[in-house]
């Protein structure tokens, strides 16, 4: 299962990404664009994902992922790390930063997950 640490260390092997601790929580964006929220008090995150994507993930495995909101067209999850594999959290740190993410970066880093 996934920690704290496991979600840092993904996050930060994606370019042009920015941490900006808040009074609760910590945002994550790239050039500018919200992709994700670490709660460490409740070893949460919240992750930016297709409506689509949000709808299967919690349709699924409700007790790993939660609805957050959805806003412009995306679909936010909560990812409960201590219930999800490394691999996944790759894959759901790796979506929500390229919906975000400009074109020039998602184009030079291809579709090389963190790992």
């Amino acid at each position: 299962m996934s920690s704290i640490d496991d979600f840092l260390g993904l996050v930060g092997q994606l370019p042009g990404v920015a941490r900006t601790d808040k009074a609760r929580w910590s945002q994550f964006d790239v050039v500018g664009q919200r992709f994700g929220y670490l709660w460490e008090p409740t070893v949460t995150v919240g992750l930016k994902q297709t409506i689509a994507e949000q709808l299967a993930l919690v349709g699924e495995r409700p007790d790993v992922f939660e609805v957050q909101f959805t806003a412009y067209g995306f679909g936010w999850v909560v990812v409960h790390l201590e219930r999800v594999e490394r691999d996944e959290l790759a894959e759901l740190v790796f979506e929500a930063w390229r919906l975000s993410a400009p074109a020039d970066l998602v184009a030079a880093r291809a579709d090389r997950l963190p790992v």
